[in-house]
């Protein structure tokens, strides 16, 4: 009898073992540290559990890993002028270079910066354009510094999100997290040709439509503009 008992509760022990390392399911969901009070803490950082199709803005962040970097932060690989001719758009590229043939823009120290236009240029405005386009659905972060007054915009498959010292040039004056010329972040999930936009978390738009395909601009206009860690995430 005593055997049998010994036997009943190391065999019990392992199935409860067997049970408890067999990992949830989170196949529908990704991990990222976030900081802040949401999320469970644990040692060092915290974390929330989200989904992985992103579908509302609620959901909207996914790790950072899954990102493909637009700009290398050494030189203007994949960008490029688009030029209107009779014969149509042509594309030029400045793959492999630090600045454009114009100087409106200019990679240095990690950093792309779009400087403002000045007497003598040929354009008031210059939009600096990736080779790729993008028809899916996606998500799109990156960080701006906007010198006094600055003036510039990212273009969503061709339709402008103003990008500015938001308190003195606006249209958005009211965000209470923006960080006055210092480093701000944008994030922009598009889904079914709407963008919805944030800055540091705060609404700028809520539904802007965009075309149905098209690549991702940086202006240059008023003051200077800087951008860095510009990355997207396609959706399925």
């Amino acid at each position: 009898m005593k055997i049998k008992i010994f036997v009943f509760l190391i065999t019990l022990f392992w199935i409860i073992n067997a049970v408890a390392v067999i990992p949830p399911n989170t196949d529908r969901f990704k991990l990222r540290t976030v900081n802040g009070s949401s999320g469970k803490d644990f040692p060092g950082m915290k974390i929330v559990l989200l989904r992985d199709e992103i579908g509302t803005p609620e959901n909207s962040f996914v790790q950072h890993t899954e990102f493909t970097s637009l700009f290398n932060g050494k030189d203007l690989t994949g960008w490029g002028y688009r030029i209107d001719t009779q014969e149509g758009v042509i594309f030029e590229s400045f793959e492999g270079k630090t600045e454009t043939k114009d100087k409106r823009f200019i990679v240095k120290g990690g950093t792309l910066t779009a400087k403002p236009y000045k007497e003598g240029d040929v354009e008031r405005y210059r939009n600096l354009w990736t080779t790729k386009e993008y028809p899916k659905d996606f998500v799109l972060i990156l960080e701006f510094r906007a010198s006094k007054n600055a003036d510039s915009g990212i273009f969503l498959r061709g339709t402008q999100l103003q990008c500015r010292d938001y308190p003195r040039v606006g249209p958005y004056k009211n965000l209470k997290d923006y960080k006055t010329q210092d480093w701000n972040k944008i994030e922009v999930v598009v889904k079914n040709n709407v963008a919805y936009c944030t800055c540091n978390g705060e609404l700028l738009e809520e539904a802007l439509k965009i075309p149905s395909t098209g690549p991702i601009g940086l202006e240059s206009d008023q003051g200077r503009m800087e951008y860095r860690n510009i990355r997207l995430k396609e959706l399925k």
